[in-house]
């Protein structure tokens, strides 16, 4: 895809999570989460991921890992995009017994990898992942979703040290680092200092890119390397694209009424004429 239908998809996602957002009603939902990792998956799956479209469970695709299951609105309608959820599956979010649960369940048919929600633990199976590839001598690589506040857990440095150690170049991390948590800002919860530099201390080939440009985003993704793992710090804004969603913790979880529905997409219509 060129920059231009990359951005266009970008639209269409946020559009989707906010209608996904309104028909949970009062269970509320993550939809700040989910704006921030909208660029990073429209790049991802409209030209960086060796899917096939007809098939999701092939078995030389690319394996997506949702670490933070709380962007699950975004990785629903970028599932969309390609074909593995329809617009009426994406109309059940949140149902009850419905397939797209606030976070995800793992459901290989449909695309969706690995079941998330506890946060620290889609580093560890992504390893087991990549791995398995090697040891089977397939070309496929996976790609993990990590939260920067889901950086604060012990798991990820430990599994951080064991890619490294196993020298995976067919790993790839990825860290929505738009600097809020559940519990607030992250510098406040727990200051990580030098994020980059700590995952270049472990042994990671690390880039740092603003993770809503779509060219950023697709140059670190696809320019070569080799004998390491990969780590993506996108700096994003939580809430990106509605304008008293950025930046808010507030927006963290949340209901969406209908009334700030409407002025939300209103504002994407607006973005989508600039």
């Amino acid at each position: 895809m060129t920059s231009q239908e990359l951005r266009a998809m970008s639209f269409r996602i946020r559009r989707e999570i906010l209608t996904m957002a309104l028909h949970a009603g009062p269970n509320g939902a993550h939809v700040g989460p989910a704006m921030s990792l909208v660029e990073i998956l429209a790049v991802l799956y409209g030209s960086v991921l060796n899917l096939d479209r007809t098939n999701p469970q092939w078995s030389e695709r690319d394996r997506v890992y949702l670490s933070k299951g709380h962007g699950a609105l975004a990785y629903y309608a970028a599932l969309h995009e390609v074909g593995f959820l329809t617009h009426e599956e994406l109309e059940t979010y949140d149902d009850n017994a419905g397939i797209l649960p606030a976070q995800p369940s793992r459901y290989p048919e449909k695309g969706i990898e690995f079941s998330s929600g506890s946060l620290g633990l889609g580093l560890s199976p992504a390893i087991g992942s990549s791995l398995a590839a090697r040891s089977r001598k397939q070309s496929y690589r996976t790609i993990v979703l990590l939260g920067n506040g889901e950086c604060n857990e012990g798991t990820i440095w430990e599994a951080a040290i064991s890619a490294a150690s196993y020298h995976l170049d067919n790993l790839i991390a990825v860290v929505d680092n738009n600097g809020i948590q559940s519990d607030g800002f992250s510098i406040d919860v727990l200051d990580m200092g030098n994020i980059a530099q700590k995952w270049k201390s472990f042994g990671w080939e690390v880039r740092c890119v603003d993770g809503h440009n779509v060219q950023e985003l697709f140059s670190a993704f696809t320019t070569p390397w080799s004998g390491s793992p990969l780590i993506i710090i996108a700096n994003t804004v939580k809430g990106k694209g509605v304008s008293f969603m950025e930046n808010n913790k507030d927006w963290h979880h949340n209901r969406l009424t209908k009334e700030l529905y409407d002025i939300a997409m209103k504002e994407q219509g607006a973005l989508d004429e600039a």
